[in-house]
């Protein structure tokens, strides 16, 4: 499970379009960071994603990957020319796929690579979506097959796009958006797939367009309740929505930090089997099967984005670093994999939130404010220089890693 977040330009403290996402995989499905940059393809070139080969366009750009250790694409990532996204399961009354086509991921990789805008990324999508399909395991060590929902941005625009094998709507978003996993599209939208409407009314899910509502037509009850979607969802729109015309990036990492709590009593990670939170810890199966493997927050900033990364699982216990596209990516170590390595960040990192989980309230105030103390240091730090000299950005990205 899943959260992204987009704050856009006309209610960020600074002005700047903002978006955040929680990657939750499973425990051992290590995350990667990956600078690629710009490349230019000979003609007739292919490119093989996680399953299938498509053909390589001439041009693509530079991207910031984060992303499972074992696949292509990423769950989160940005381009040098200032796109951000991050996709969501979703799950549908229409099956998804075996067949292997591109996954959610490669989708978001070929899009970043491909296009200048979001508006563009969206075309990108849905264009391989009509002539690919998506389909295949996106499970690391237990098999899952979804739909996917996409969160983009760039720096002055923004867009949730969300699909059902070869369907989907988009729509253009002002302020505040979050998705989780469930379909958040209803009777209103700005682009969609030609048949949408009509393939709803051929199942019965709907008898026209008066009465045809994207989410209510398409998504499937049982997943979409189980995985908490909408209480996850309802807790980044109320985090946010509270601080209208004084959103930070600040805000947006403790959006993507919520366990869920109100009351007087502190968040346990062994509260129940069905305590899905934002920042996701996993617990009892079947239903807690992830947790947070990575996030990811993007300060859109046209001509100088900045972009922090955890680089490690569960923000509640690690530390967003900044990164710049056009300065090198800090040492994390070699590329981890599902099995634990002292020389990666992802699983330095580990040990420190496992031991944490054991006694979650007492271990986590020991370092909190210490975290919390670095981490606005890092944050303040690189927006002051966020369009400083690539040495001295680099320098700096370096010493908070």
């Amino acid at each position: 499970m899943c959260d992204t977040v987009v704050a856009t330009a006309d209610v960020t403290a600074d002005g700047v379009t903002i978006l955040g996402k929680n990657s939750d995989r499973r425990p051992n499905e290590a995350h990667h960071l990956l600078l690629i940059p710009a490349t230019d393809h000979p003609p007739g070139r292919r490119v093989k994603c996680t399953y299938i080969e498509i053909p390589q366009v001439e041009h693509t750009y530079g991207v910031l990957l984060a992303k499972p250790f074992w696949i292509w694409g990423a769950e989160i990532g940005a381009n040098e020319r200032g796109v951000a996204i991050g996709n969501e399961a979703v799950f549908s009354k229409v099956p998804a796929q075996r067949k292997e086509a591109l996954i959610g991921m490669d989708l978001i990789r070929l899009a970043l690579e491909r296009a200048a805008t979001a508006r563009e990324a969206v075309d990108v999508i849905t264009k391989l979506l009509a002539e690919h399909g998506q389909g295949g395991n996106c499970g690391y060590d237990q098999e899952g097959y979804y739909h996917n929902s996409f969160l983009i941005a760039d720096p002055a625009d923004a867009w949730v796009l969300e699909t059902v094998d070869r369907h989907w709507a988009a729509k253009q978003v002002r302020g505040v958006y979050t998705i989780s996993n469930g379909l958040s599209i209803g009777n209103e939208w700005d682009l969609a797939s030609p048949d949408l409407v009509e393939y709803a009314i051929q199942k019965k899910w709907c008898t026209g367009r008066d009465d045809f509502h994207f989410a209510r037509c398409y998504a499937d009850f049982l997943y979409t309740r189980f995985s908490c979607s909408a209480q996850r969802r309802q807790r980044t729109l109320d985090s946010l929505t509270d601080r209208l015309g004084t959103i930070t990036v600040t805000d947006v990492m403790g959006a993507l930090r919520d366990h869920g709590k109100t009351g007087s009593q502190p968040w346990r990670p062994d509260a129940g089997p069905a305590d899905m939170t934002v920042c996701a810890h996993t617990g009892f199966g079947p239903i807690r099967i992830s947790q947070t493997t990575g996030s990811m927050v993007s300060h859109l900033r046209s001509g100088c984005a900045t972009h922090f990364l955890t680089g490690t699982a569960a923000p509640c216990t690690g530390i967003f670093k900044p990164v710049w596209m056009d300065a090198p990516l800090p040492e994390t170590g070699p590329m981890p994999t599902g099995i634990y390595d002292e020389a990666t960040l992802f699983w330095r990192h580990e040990v420190l939130h496992r031991a944490t989980l054991r006694d979650y309230v007492a271990f986590h105030r020991l370092y909190a404010d210490e975290r919390d103390s670095l981490e606005d240091r890092f944050v303040s730090g690189a927006l002051e220089r966020a369009c400083d000299g690539v040495s001295e950005r680099a320098a700096f990205s370096a010493r908070c890693f």
